[in-house]
């Protein structure tokens, strides 16, 4: 049951742009883990910039550095 949750800064997508990320998302997914359409499911999270370090570094990237199958460019 493969859950992909995407935090980013706020982006101005409507319904249309959001399913089509989604749909993007899990035929990769789908192709990678080899699991069904009907098992993906897909979140986006939209952060201010100015709450990232606290909702989204602190607690999700900075200490699972080791975790991260791709890790960021930046630090904070």
């Amino acid at each position: 049951m493969p859950h992909v949750d995407i935090k980013c800064f706020p982006r101005d997508l409507n319904d249309e742009q959001k399913a089509a990320l989604a749909e993007d998302i899990a035929q990769v997914i789908i192709l990678h883990l080899d699991s069904k359409d009907s098992s993906v499911s897909v979140a986006l999270n939209q952060v201010q910039p100015e709450d990232w370090k606290a909702q989204v570094w602190d607690t999700e990237i900075g200490p699972k550095m080791d975790e991260l199958i791709k890790k960021p460019g930046y630090s904070m």
